[in-house]
């Protein structure tokens, strides 16, 4: 596996590779969500390309930036045990070399949900994902469903700017007592990690989103929003001081 720090770098080497090549972005702290998502782009292309970045430009808390995981040289070894082809891990200077200068907003999707509580936070996601597609040129782009709406908003700006990628979205990989796995999940205490196994039992067992709502209040949950999305339930809690987003299948219940 190559591991390429710069654009420049990832440029000249991209023009090298021919046929399909699959295309993972991640924020890094890998666990088997994101190895799900590569095992997709790895086994459906001819070659793969993960990428490492820690985006700043879509935390709208500059607390979460500051506690989120990074573990840089076990997820290499992960990628090099996993047949990737290429890691591209820049530096803000690589991504951003003009500051946040430009940046891609939607103007109805993302200002729901998540973006009605994390201001600013999808024009993050769409303008790296925007520069990253750009740079790597995938054939097919991998993404989790566990952030449903960060995947609809990803589908429609490539159909919005006429981009040759295919966006595919993965279901979500859970434990065995249904938490959705995420990287903030190591910042569960032991007794916030047990009770957590409840907001996959109330979205996809309970009939209400009330019914939902007053389950998880009852076991300790914050929540931001419970609501229905495009044939799907999803909800953004926090326990403690962790966020935690999920959806199920409405059809399912």
């Amino acid at each position: 596996m190559k591991v390429v720090r710069s654009v420049k770098e990832l440029k000249i080497l991209r023009r090298t590779m021919k046929d399909t090549v699959g295309f993972v972005p991640t924020m890094g702290a890998l666990h088997q969500g994101h190895l799900r998502l590569i095992e997709e782009a790895v086994h459906k292309n001819r070659q793969a390309i993960v990428s490492i970045f820690i985006n700043p430009a879509q935390f709208d808390q500059k607390s979460d930036l500051e506690t989120y995981p990074s573990h840089l040289e076990s997820d290499i070894q992960a990628l090099k045990n996993s047949s990737v082809d290429v890691l591209f891990a820049p530096d803000e200077a690589e991504m951003y070399p003009n500051g946040y200068a430009y940046k891609v907003t939607e103007n109805e999707l993302s200002k729901k949900l998540c973006g009605s509580h994390r201001p600013g936070h999808f024009d993050g996601v769409l303008t790296v994902v925007l520069k990253l597609i750009h740079l790597v040129k995938p054939t097919s782009a991998y993404f989790g469903e566990k952030d449903y709406q960060q995947l609809q908003l990803i589908q429609q700006m490539v159909n919005e700017f006429f981009l040759d990628t295919k966006i595919v979205g993965v279901p979500i990989v859970r434990e065995a007592d249904g938490l959705a796995m995420s990287s903030r999940n190591i910042n569960l205490s032991s007794d916030q990690r047990r009770n957590s196994s409840q907001l996959y039992y109330a979205l996809s067992e309970l009939k209400t989103d009330q019914d939902v709502r007053k389950h998880l209040e009852n076991n300790g949950f914050e929540i931001e929003y419970i609501e229905e999305l495009k044939g799907r339930r999803l909800a953004a809690v926090r326990m403690g001081s962790v966020r935690l987003i999920d959806n199920v299948p409405i059809d399912s219940k």
